[in-house]
């Protein structure tokens, strides 16, 4: 009898360890994903976005539409994706052109990287939660012990005990650096946005002159 509890509260132990590394590779690959994301989508500076926006203005000026479609093709970042296709769209009106800008960077840039952020979220709430699992498994296997054994030594109690103290620590060790990730990404965002809402600001000031000449 003993031994079979033991048994079962040890394999209770390795499949909780097993869940916390699952939940800590995917918490980490959520972070790096969001973090190349945003990176991939915005300038790394305002004086980059200024240069690129005052070669982008310099072709509206003169009329250069397709240059200006062409200067943005292939461009991940975002304002560079909404520059091309508020030029594609130049024709259905300029306050259309506007909402439609709007809508698609909430779309597809900030609810995209609000969805993978929800996952780092989760993986911060579940870890802890693996955790205090764990802790529970390994009272309980450490309580079984006692009440099963006649004689019980402390190293028939210490692997018990340990998973009991590791899972805890290794649940709050996965989600106190999420949580500072979070923090980070949650900063580096508004800044994406922000630059982002600069920019358009700008661009669509220049777009509708130059709409309004043709």
């Amino acid at each position: 009898m003993s031994f079979s509890n033991l048994s079962i509260f040890g394999i209770a132990g390795v499949i909780c360890y097993i869940l916390l590394a699952a939940v800590a590779l995917w918490g980490a690959f959520c972070v790096v994903l969001v973090w190349r994301r945003i990176a991939q989508k915005r300038f790394r500076s305002e004086g980059q976005q200024n240069q690129f926006l005052e070669e982008l203005e310099s072709r509206l000026v003169r009329g250069d539409f397709d240059g200006a479609m062409h200067m943005c093709d292939g461009d991940e970042r975002a304002m560079s994706q909404l520059a091309q296709l508020a030029l594609a769209n130049r024709k259905i009106g300029f306050a259309k052109v506007q909402q439609l800008l709007l809508d698609r960077f909430q779309r597809d840039v900030l609810a995209d990287l609000e969805y993978r952020l929800a996952w780092v979220n989760t993986v911060i709430k579940s870890a802890p939660m693996l955790g205090l699992f764990g802790t529970v498994v390994g009272m309980i296997g450490a309580f079984a012990t006692l009440a099963t054994a006649e004689t019980v030594e402390a190293t028939a109690l210490a692997g018990d005990i340990n998973t009991a103290l590791y899972t805890t620590a290794i649940g709050l060790a996965i989600a106190i650096p999420l949580v500072l990730c979070t923090a980070s990404i949650h900063v580096r965002m508004r800044k994406m946005e922000d630059l982002v809402a600069s920019g358009l600001s700008r661009f669509l000031e220049v777009l509708r002159a130059a709409l309004d000449r043709t």
